[in-house]
């Protein structure tokens, strides 16, 4: 049975609806707002049977709900190349107990950290969005990090085709650990830069980045798009939910 499709907006307008494979390419909307769907949606499952499910199965609950433009098979694929053999556990997010407290483990990523689990996911549905949104172009991804997203984002779209990725972090904001892994990253298409100033600078930047219309046009001109690996994109804040 076809689901009604969800269209997204921005958080600063409601005059442009468009589909979540288009926000999901874009990263952010044109006004500087956030894509948000029209609705949230009612999962069609309860509660109960969704405790049930393992976590690739859980998620595809999920989110197609909310990414009602890809098909079935399409966020599946997608999912399942997402929770691989990258995590050293086949539950992908086990619930531990200890005593009296359960306790849902999140660092059986590629780099450890939580944000793994929706920057997994991300490669496949950005750059299967940009197919669906008509963009044959390379997609820029840039993202401001504290410490784990950079590592995260990097080690998920390493060798990414298509796709090239800049992570901008505050030189004397981030742990030595964690300054060293995004340094020391491989793959042709990763670039790190160190920034004078705190995280919310970095962020900022890059919104300006993503705002600066001149910019986007010249990069346009060489077959080329902006998108975004943080929060601020819907392809990675929805992931998150899943957990």
């Amino acid at each position: 049975m076809n689901k009604e499709q969800l269209l997204y907006r921005s958080t600063r307008s409601d005059s442009e609806k468009i589909t979540s494979a288009q926000a999901i390419a874009r990263g952010i909307a044109t006004d500087g707002g956030l894509y948000v769907p029209e609705n949230i949606p009612a999962l069609n499952m309860p509660l109960c049977r969704l405790a049930g499910t393992d976590y690739r199965e859980l998620a595809y609950n999920i989110l197609s709900q909310f990414f009602t433009d890809y098909a079935e098979d399409e966020l599946r694929s997608c999912i399942k190349k997402a929770y691989d053999e990258k995590f050293d556990t086949p539950l992908i997010a086990p619930v531990v107990k200890v005593g009296d407290v359960f306790f849902l483990e999140l660092f059986h990523g590629a780099t450890c950290a939580f944000k793994d689990m929706a920057l997994s996911l991300l490669p496949h549905i950005l750059t299967l969005a940009a197919e669906k949104s008509g963009n044959n172009g390379q997609i820029v991804i840039l993202t401001a990090t504290s410490g784990d997203t950079g590592k995260a984002a990097l080690e998920s779209f390493s060798n990414v085709p298509s796709t090239k990725i800049i992570v901008f972090y505050p030189s004397k904001g981030v742990s030595l650990v964690q300054e060293r892994q995004m340094t020391t990253q491989e793959g042709a298409n990763t670039f790190v830069c160190a920034i004078e100033g705190n995280f919310d600078d970095a962020q900022t930047g890059v919104k300006n980045i993503f705002n600066n219309l001149e910019f986007n046009k010249k990069l346009a001109e060489h077959n080329m798009m902006f998108s975004s690996a943080n929060s601020i994109n819907i392809g990675r804040l929805l992931p998150q939910s899943v957990y």
